[in-house]
């Protein structure tokens, strides 16, 4: 199966995009103020609010830079129902068993570890901003790992893509508790990283930003004990755009994706693996149209093979297509309101991604 994209009649998507950054705009973010990290981008101050952090493309050379790593500062509130689906990968050969419902569809239950080449290394990881060369380019982001760090314990790894005018920092430290309310549900049975973009976005351009994610995930593969099973994608606006790509491109990699008022911008690489999502899109979105979303969704409804039924599921309005593969669920929240992050998005992702 090949899903072929066309690009270009959603060009102007990112003029209105550039524009959001530029402008600011309100957002539905869950829980109150924004931790530390001079505005949000996407949040209550807006994408076009001044963050703290290095912006993408930095000249930083050689090795991690003395910043400290960020930690969570408080959850969000909202309640959800436990999300079904199969733990592990189906594929890989590992089963599970029993009901679920909520953000999932299809059975859950929990699937083997498959450990990373890192798992046993004498030497400790530390958390902070670190560099990379990728293809001769310095490329930034900020890696936080549990505290009590177990080197032969394979963690889940979250990686979180900042919106159009953000930072890694911002999305480290705020919305809702860090890693968009993330790390406080993991209680430290993940490892985060938050990426710096170019030109703080996530153009892709000829995959720069795919080949900076790849260049990443050989380097923790090899440094830290993380679950090969259980590797995941979020972000909101452009952030979201980037975990699309990621899905479309990297499904042998990543069991899950979660996109906030994300679209094809970022590209979308032909390909077969299914990958579990879970969107969500306000339906008056005025810088990334909801249907834009939509046909972002629908590729990964072809690729999990999944029917047009869906069921509801919690938080309302979030519904669950039926009919897709086993253990690969396609959620969809499409909510009233403009281009925000829905209440309650720390919880849903937390529990999308807590079943595999």
């Amino acid at each position: 199966m090949k899903t072929l994209r066309n690009f270009g009649a959603i060009a102007p998507g990112l003029v209105a995009l550039a524009a959001f950054a530029a402008l600011g705009c309100s957002s539905q973010i869950e829980g109150a103020t924004e931790a530390s990290s001079g505005g949000s981008a996407g949040g209550p101050g807006g994408p076009g609010s001044s963050a703290s952090g290095a912006t993408g493309g930095s000249s930083a050379t050689g090795g991690p830079s003395a910043t400290s790593g960020s930690s969570a500062t408080g959850s969000s509130s909202g309640a959800v129902s436990g999300a079904g689906g199969s733990g592990g990968r189906p594929d890989s050969g590992e089963t599970g068993a029993g009901g679920g419902s909520a953000a999932g569809s299809g059975s859950s239950g929990a699937g083997g570890d498959a450990q990373s080449a890192g798992c046993g290394s004498a030497t400790a990881p530390k958390s902070g901003r670190l560099s990379i060369d990728v293809g001769g380019t310095t490329r930034e982001y900020i890696l936080a790992v549990p505290d009590g760090y177990d080197p032969n314990h394979p963690y889940r790894l979250i990686f979180t893509w900042h919106p159009r005018g953000g930072s890694a920092q911002q999305v480290a430290t705020g919305f809702g508790g860090g890693y968009y309310g993330l790390q406080s549900r993991a209680k430290g049975s993940t490892i985060f990283v938050s990426p710096e973009g170019i030109e703080q976005g996530w153009a892709n351009t000829g995959n720069r930003d795919i080949a900076f994610l790849r260049a990443m995930l050989d380097r923790f593969r090899t440094e830290l004990c993380i679950d090969e099973n259980r590797i995941f994608s979020t972000g909101f606006s452009y952030g979201g755009m980037m975990s699309y790509a990621i899905g479309c491109a990297m499904g042998d990699d990543f069991r899950a994706i979660a996109s906030m008022s994300g679209a094809l911008y970022s590209g979308c690489d032909d390909g077969d693996s299914p990958v579990a999502m879970w969107g969500s899109h306000g339906k008056s979105d005025s810088v990334v149209p909801v249907a834009n979303g939509q046909s972002a969704r629908d590729v990964f409804l072809e690729r999990n093979h999944c029917g047009q039924q869906t069921t509801p599921v919690e938080p309302s309005p979030c519904v669950s297509y039926e009919g897709c593969d086993a253990g690969y669920p396609v959620v969809w929240c499409e909510f009233d309101g403009d281009h925000a992050l829905p209440n309650n998005s720390g919880e849903s992702i937390w529990s999308f991604f807590s079943q595999f």
